[in-house]
């Protein structure tokens, strides 16, 4: 009997889905090439269902004789495995990012005597609209908090952008770019920065902003956003305040926390040695980790740890046995900070640190390196990049301009015209909950 390959993500199924099948079963076996999270992770967003309730789906379809597991993007070393007799696809792909990628199939096809087959695309449905009307409605606790694990499994770097309320979530939620290859660029989470968040409020980045204020923001930038968030939580305070924050952050639905091995007076950490700022021992953050991680209630959420060694001058030595021991301790990542306008001791620490029989995820933070690249990063091991402070460092010289202009020319006219969204935008620029 002959074989039909049909690629599928499969995340939300619609009759444009079913009628693909029903096509591709009239040409004989159906194998459905099932993308996984990391192959459609490479070209658009994580898909909402996991990789096994989406194979689950697909097995229970009656047309479907075999799934295949996709593990890359790339059609072409399927079908060169498989060689089947048809490959089908939904004629929408003969445009844009997809057209480069049907042209080699076509071609690689054609070496066994394969054809091609192009279905009408079903007009009228999507499953990007789906899924969007589906986030639009709101993502659970549960859901969201898992999806950092999820990104990480799925992405080569996962890319965290820094938001400090609503407004600024919104941003990151729909911030796209695309590339030279029409692939779509986006942020994969948010960033909740102690020192943005503790700025928008006119408060000093002195661990002042507690944690009611902290989850009041995480629920706001929450209801109207659907992307994973990491919150900052300074030193973590106290042991046994941390594992009620632990808690806390957890039922929201946050992903990760990330605390830093300091103690007493809180200072941020770009100045460096420049005001007394006091390391903790390994022992005592050893134990905050630990202690953390058995206030958790499910596996999902991460603790990383923030190393301070380099900012305050210790060395990559001390920092390296420090990332062993809050390993060891249960840290879910960790994270290497700097100051240094170069990425040098960065880039050091992970070669050292990709040694590690035993590691977790690397994060790093490029505020004052910041010309190094993600794929400098990521070929140095780097899992996480975080733009920490970004979105309010650029919102604030605007807004400063805008009000030394209104005093300037005693009107608002010219900050209006060459500052200012028109007013028509910003009155529409959030829908109505029922739209």
């Amino acid at each position: 009997m002959k074989t039909v390959y049909v690629p599928m993500a499969a995340d939300l199924l619609h009759d444009g889905h079913m009628n693909i099948l029903h096509e591709a079963s009239k040409l004989g076996e159906v194998i459905v090439g099932l993308l996984t999270d990391r192959a459609i992770a490479n070209y658009k967003r994580l898909p909402l269902l996991t990789f096994e309730q989406r194979k689950k789906v697909i097995e229970n379809i009656r047309m479907v004789n075999r799934v295949y597991v996709q593990e890359d993007d790339d059609y072409i070393p399927a079908l060169q495995e498989l060689k089947p007799d048809y490959f089908v696809h939904g004629d929408d792909w003969k445009t844009g990012v997809q057209a480069k990628k049907r042209e080699r199939v076509i071609e690689v096809m054609k070496e066994w005597g394969g054809q091609v087959i192009e279905p009408a695309y079903t007009q009228g449905i999507s499953s990007t609209q789906m899924i969007t009307k589906v986030k639009q409605r709101g993502v659970t606790p549960d859901v969201r908090r898992y999806m950092l694990r999820r990104l990480l499994n799925a992405k080569s770097m996962v890319r965290v952008m820094e938001a400090h309320n609503g407004l600024t979530g919104l941003i990151v939620e729909k911030a796209m770019v695309k590339d030279e290859n029409q692939v779509p660029q986006t942020f994969d989470a948010t960033w909740l920065s102690s020192l943005t968040h503790a700025t928008s409020k006119g408060k000093p980045d002195i661990e002042y902003v507690d944690i009611t204020s902290i989850s009041n923001t995480v629920s706001e930038i929450f209801e109207v956003t659907s992307k994973p968030m990491v919150v900052d939580a300074d030193s973590g305070g106290l042991i046994e305040h941390f594992r009620f924050t632990v808690k806390t952050l957890e039922r929201l639905g946050v992903s990760a926390v990330v605390i830093e091995d300091k103690v007493g007076s809180k200072r941020n950490s770009l100045f460096g040695t420049e005001v007394e700022q006091i390391q903790d021992t390994i022992d005592n953050f050893c134990h905050k980790i630990s202690e953390g991680k058995k206030a958790q209630a499910s596996d999902d959420f991460m603790i990383i740890a923030r190393i301070e060694s380099l900012i305050l001058e210790k060395g990559i030595d001390d920092a390296l046995a420090r990332a062993k021991a809050y390993i060891a301790a249960g840290a879910d990542g960790i994270m290497i900070h700097s100051k240094e306008k170069s990425p040098d001791e960065v880039l050091q620490f992970c070669e050292e640190y990709r040694k590690f029989e035993n590691r977790v995820p690397l994060i790093a933070v490029p505020s004052t390196y910041a010309t190094v690249t993600e794929e400098e990063l990521m070929k140095a091991g780097v899992n996480i990049v975080i733009y920490a402070n970004h979105l309010l460092r650029s919102a604030y010289p605007s807004m400063v301009k805008a009000a030394e202009s209104i005093l300037k020319h005693k009107r608002c006219h010219e900050a209006s015209k060459e500052l200012c969204m028109p007013i028509k935008e910003i009155i529409t620029l959030i829908p109505n909950g029922d739209e």
